[in-house]
């Protein structure tokens, strides 16, 4: 079919007009929700009812307006309908737009950007509220030197690279635009929370984002374990069926997802002194608008000359970047440099002096704030944001006193063999966990079974080998939403949550045993053929103790949780610790009721 005739709807080459396409075409909305506190920061327009004319997706749409030269027009009829559906039922929200644009329409002009320009002012949503969602191109097809970039942020919108990972030029994008956001690839999600290599690659791309100033968008998350290894690499907002479906019936879409908030709460119990350590480290230095005039960072500089930069925010508090002094001193430093600056005539604004900066929340752990750090030679330190909102700034000097605040409370707060958290952190676990109304939760107490005999033939270093092999099987064989705790000595303390909490009893059967197997290792080829050592006990006497392997309590309390302590849950675990040792399976469960 010529580019003339019309749109090339399915494999029968049925021809439809595209007015009759796009006139009955909708959008539905998914909520992009922001991972530490639940708000909403965004919603993804997605295209619906094009399945009804033969088309499987939106690409194939697209593709079939694309054959039919009418690509642009299209997507300036469907953005429209977007814009105006957004004004509507986000209007004062702060929210922002997640819109698709196909690469093969930006030829570098001003003729889309001017476009969208105008229906955004019709609908009275600011440019900076609009994310463009940009696919990566086939291979070979992408130019890193590409004007079409430029002439969008010329208009203050921001971008996005969709599927990021799923395709050969992500990276070359990630280069050459340098864009506000990356959606991850649903590669990167799925299953992550069991597989240790693509945790990994995750955290490592996670990282190189923010390096770079980037927000990382976790796309397709389904489950509550793929909510939590997501939030603790580190990224930023997150995606999918699991927070919320794509709906047509956007005015009854929340701004706030209480689940997530939940979540994210119980799964940095224990973090929150890290950001007081931040908070309390952190210059509040005011920033400038993106719209205020370039002598705006002349006038902030005069005034307070320890200052060597100034933060710059979009309209909706998001940051941009810093203008460093050394950036513009050319003209400052110059005769008429600042009056040729400040002539508009020669379209220097303040955004054409912006730099990226690392980014990081103030709800991420210190670790991974020295991390994002570490990374970047020149940077003057790192810009902290809450909710997405620019809030501060963390110098060098002041991340070097965060680090060492935190190492402090480290050291109070952590067994110092494992790195575990103590009694402390483990009765806060509890005591909160009693408190909760939602979640289901079971605790598991584990103690070693024939330790004292062990330690005294082969030594205490063997004695700590076996500590921390367990802690390591802990660590390597239970879910992000399980709590790790050191009780001391032999004695550990596991908090299961959530999904974790209905397939406790099957967790830690397993770890038991792969403990029990393991453990053998320390013995030598004699004892492990006898299956015993012998030692002596408490009161000097020689006996035969079999080789090294771990017993547990473990505990289902039901609703209400909250008629509860965690005097009662350590009371029930004391009770049943010789029980557990002398059973077969080393394993006791059972439920604390009234």
């Amino acid at each position: 079919m010529s580019k003339e005739t019309g749109f090339v709807a399915s494999a029968t080459s049925r021809v439809i007009e595209p007015s009759s396409i796009l006139d009955r075409l909708e959008f539905a909305f998914q909520p992009i929700v922001n991972v530490a506190t639940g708000h909403c920061f965004g919603y993804e327009a997605l295209l619906r009812h094009h399945d009804a004319f033969g088309f499987p997706d939106q690409h194939a749409f697209f593709e079939a307006c694309y054959v039919a030269g009418r690509l642009d027009s299209a997507q300036l009829q469907l953005w429209e309908m977007a814009i105006a559906r957004f004004a509507g039922f986000a209007s004062g929200r702060g929210a922002r737009l997640f819109l698709n644009i196909d690469s093969r329409s930006l030829d570098g002009t001003d003729f889309l950007p001017r476009q969208i320009r105008g229906l955004l002012s019709h609908y009275d949503v600011p440019e900076t509220s609009v994310i463009f969602e940009i696919s990566a191109p086939p291979p070979g097809s992408f130019d890193a030197t590409t004007p079409w970039a430029r002439s969008l942020k010329r208009y203050n919108c921001k971008i996005a690279i969709d599927r990021f990972g799923g395709g050969v030029a992500g990276f070359q994008m990630l280069y050459g635009i340098e864009p506000e956001f990356i959606k991850l690839d649903q590669f990167f999600i799925r299953n992550v929370s069991g597989d240790t290599k693509k945790k990994m690659l995750l955290s490592h791309v996670v990282g190189m984002a923010h390096l770079l100033g980037v927000m990382v968008v976790a796309v397709g998350i389904e489950t509550e374990t793929e909510f939590l290894t997501c939030k603790e690499v580190g990224c930023d907002l997150v995606q999918g069926f699991m927070i919320d479906r794509p709906t047509l019936q956007s005015d009854n879409l929340p701004e706030f997802y209480d689940r997530i908030e939940k979540l994210s709460r119980h799964e940095r119990r224990g973090k929150d002194s890290d950001r007081k350590i931040i908070l309390d480290q952190m210059a509040p230095i005011p920033p400038l608008a993106i719209d205020e005039e370039i002598t705006a960072v002349f006038e902030r500089l005069r005034s307070d000359t320890n200052q060597t930069f100034v933060p710059v925010v979009d309209r909706m508090g998001q940051p941009l970047g810093i203008v460093r002094e050394s950036n513009i001193k050319n003209y400052a430093y110059s005769p008429f440099g600042k009056d040729l600056i400040s002539n508009k005539g020669l379209g220097r604004k303040l955004k054409d002096f912006i730099v990226r900066c690392p980014i990081a929340d103030v709800q991420m752990p210190v670790e991974s704030i020295m991390s994002i750090y570490s990374g970047e030679e020149d940077a003057e330190g790192i810009i902290l944001v809450d909710q997405m909102r620019y809030v501060g700034f963390l110098s060098a000097r002041s991340i070097i006193r965060v680090v060492n605040e935190k190492s402090l409370a480290q050291a109070r707060d952590q067994n110092p063999l494992t790195k575990l958290p103590g009694n402390a952190l483990i009765n806060q676990f509890v005591g909160d966990s009693l408190g909760e109304t939602e979640s289901a939760y079971a605790y598991a107490y584990v103690d070693f079974d024939n330790f004292k005999p062990f330690n005294d033939k082969y030594g205490f270093r063997q004695g700590d080998r076996a500590i921390l092999l367990f802690s390591e099987l802990m660590r390597k064989r239970l879910t992000p939403d399980c709590f790790l705790g050191h009780i001391g000595g032999d004695d550990f303390f596991i908090g299961f949550r959530g999904t974790a909490a209905e397939t406790a009893v099957e967790t830690t059967k397993d770890l038991l045993e792969t403990f029990r197997s393991d453990a053998e290792s320390f013995y030598d080829s004699e004892a492990r053929a006898k299956g015993c050592i012998s030692a002596a006990d408490r009161d000097g006497n020689v006996k035969w103790f079999p080789l090294l392997s771990a017993s547990a309590v473990l505990i289902k309390v039901a609703f209400p949780r909250a008629v509860f302590t965690v005097d009662d849950v350590s009371a029930q675990m004391a009770k049943l610790k010789k029980q557990a040792k002398s059973s077969p399976s080393k394993l006791v469960v059972t439920f604390l009721e009234v």
